[in-house]
C-alpha cells in the first residue's frame, strides 16, 4: 500500500515537461505531437492554436480533451491523473497576467499538486477521499501560494495580483466530488428516463460578480462598505476591479500588506483593508453517482461564454466520443465568430493576443463514465498523468 501512495506523489511531483520514461504512465503535454502512452485511444496534436486529445481512456471509462489558446502567453492549465485512489481533474483559469501561466509554482500548477498529495494521503490513512481532505488541500495550496508571495515581494511584487479560477473533480469510490474557485464549469448529462433525452446538471457553483447571488453574498460580508461591488461598463467587478469572488492566489485582496505599492495603481484599493475581500474557500459538492450519470463537461468560463450548458450536453450526447472536446471548442469558436458578423474560417486565422478580443483561453475535458469500471472500482493501471503544457 505504501508504495501505491509513493507511486502516486511521483507521478503528482513530477516536473512538467518531463517525460514518463519507464515509469509506466501515460505523460504527455499538450504540445504539437507529444507521445502517447497506454491511455490513448484517438489521436492527439495541434490545428494551429488549438491543441487536443481527442480520446483516451482513466479508470473509470474515457476522456475527450482540449485547449486553445487566445491571449499572447496561454493561462489556461488543465491536468487529468488517474490510478491507484481515484481520478482527479482540475481545470485552472489563470489571471493577472502571462505569470499565472508561465510560472511553475502559480497556483494552477499548485493546485492539482497539492490536490494529488493530500487526497492519497487521505486515501492511505482512511481509505477513502472526503470534502475534508480537498478543502484541506485547497487551504494548503493557498498557505503555500501565499507564503511563496511573501518570499518574491521584494523582487517581483507584482507576482500578489496573480490569481486562477479553480475547478477539480474527484471520482473515488462511486462518487463525484466537485470543488470550485472562480467562474469556470462542471456540467453533467444524465439520462432521462426511457425517453432517449439528456438532461444538462449544473454541478458547480460560480463565484462571479455578475451572478446576483454572489453580489448579495459580498454585501452580507462587508456590510459596511458600499462599494464591495461596482458595475463598470456594463459588467460587475469585486472592489471595480475583478469579477470573481473566490480564487486561488490574488493575494493582494485578501492581505493588506501586499495592497500597496510598488503593486499596479490599477489594483490598489483607496481605503485601508480591514478584512479579505476575495476568498479561497472552495464550493464542494459530494454527488453520488448513478448509473443515468452518462458524462461530465469540465470547462473553463470560455466555454460557458459562447455555450449554454443544454447546448454542449446536445453537441457531446449527439456526436461520436472521440472528438469531444475539440468539438466543443469549435462550437464556442463559432459562436464567437457569429457574435462579430464574421466568418468562423476569418476568426481561425487570427493570431494569439489579437485573437483574445473575440474569445478567451478555452478549455475542456469532457470524462464518459462507465459504470461498470466504477461499480467494480477499476484501478487505471498504469496510471495516467496528463497535463497540458505551461507556455505556449
Amino acid at each position: 500500500m505504501l508504495q501505491a501512495l509513493m507511486n502516486l506523489l511521483s507521478l503528482c511531483l513530477r516536473p512538467l515537461g518531463q517525460n514518463s520514461g519507464g515509469g509506466g504512465g501515460d505523460r504527455v503535454d499538450l504540445v504539437g505531437n507529444g507521445g502517447a502512452g497506454a491511455g490513448t485511444l484517438g489521436r492527439e496534436g495541434k490545428e494551429g492554436l488549438l491543441w487536443f486529445r481527442d480520446l483516451g481512456k482513466y479508470g473509470s471509462g474515457e476522456f475527450s480533451m482540449a485547449v486553445i489558446q487566445a491571449n499572447q502567453v496561454l493561462e489556461d492549465q488543465s491536468q487529468i491523473e488517474s490510478g491507484p485512489y481515484g481520478t482527479f481533474v482540475g481545470v485552472y483559469d489563470g489571471h493577472g497576467g502571462p505569470e499565472a501561466a508561465r510560472y511553475r509554482r502559480s497556483p494552477s500548477y499548485v493546485g492539482l499538486l497539492r490536490l494529488c498529495v493530500y487526497a492519497a494521503i487521505s486515501a492511505e490513512t482512511q481509505g477513502i477521499v472526503t470534502a475534508e481532505t480537498i478543502e484541506r488541500a485547497f487551504r494548503l495550496t493557498e498557505e503555500g501560494f501565499t507564503a511563496h508571495v511573501s518570499e518574491l515581494w521584494s523582487t517581483r511584487p507584482n507576482i500578489a495580483t496573480v490569481g486562477s479560477c479553480c475547478l477539480v473533480g474527484v471520482i473515488s469510490q462511486q462518487t463525484l466530488f466537485v470543488a470550485n474557485l472562480g467562474d469556470s464549469r462542471v456540467v453533467l448529462g444524465k439520462k432521462v428516463g426511457n425517453t432517449g433525452g439528456t438532461a444538462a446538471i449544473q454541478l458547480s457553483k460560480e463565484h462571479n460578480a455578475n451572478v446576483e447571488e454572489i453580489r448579495q453574498e459580498l454585501k452580507e460580508l462587508h456590510p459596511n462598505d458600499p462599494q464591495i461591488v461596482i458595475l463598470k461598463h456594463g459588467v460587475w467587478r469585486v472592489k471595480g476591479i475583478i469579477q470573481v469572488s473566490r480564487s486561488i492566489g490574488d493575494v493582494y485582496m485578501k492581505h493588506a500588506q501586499y495592497n500597496r505599492e510598488p503593486i499596479n495603481g490599477k489594483f490598489r484599493l483607496p481605503e485601508p483593508m480591514h478584512m479579505p475581500i476575495m476568498s479561497a474557500n472552495p464550493s464542494i459538492l459530494c454527488h453520488p453517482l448513478h448509473p443515468n450519470d452518462s458524462f461530465l463537461i469540465f470547462a473553463s468560463d470560455g466555454l460557458w461564454e459562447h455555450l449554454s450548458n443544454e447546448k454542449a450536453v446536445d453537441i457531446v450526447q449527439s456526436h461520436p466520443r472521440t472528438g469531444s472536446a475539440k468539438r466543443l471548442v469549435k462550437a464556442a469558436l463559432q459562436e464567437a465568430a457569429k457574435k462579430r458578423e464574421m466568418r468562423y474560417s476569418d476568426l481561425r486565422k487570427i493570431d494569439k493576443k489579437v485573437r483574445r478580443h473575440f474569445h478567451d483561453d478555452i478549455t475542456v475535458i469532457v470524462l464518459f463514465l462507465n459504470h461498470d469500471l466504477i461499480s467494480r472500482g477499476t484501478v487505471q493501471d498504469p496510471p495516467l498523468s496528463l497535463r497540458s503544457a505551461l507556455e505556449h
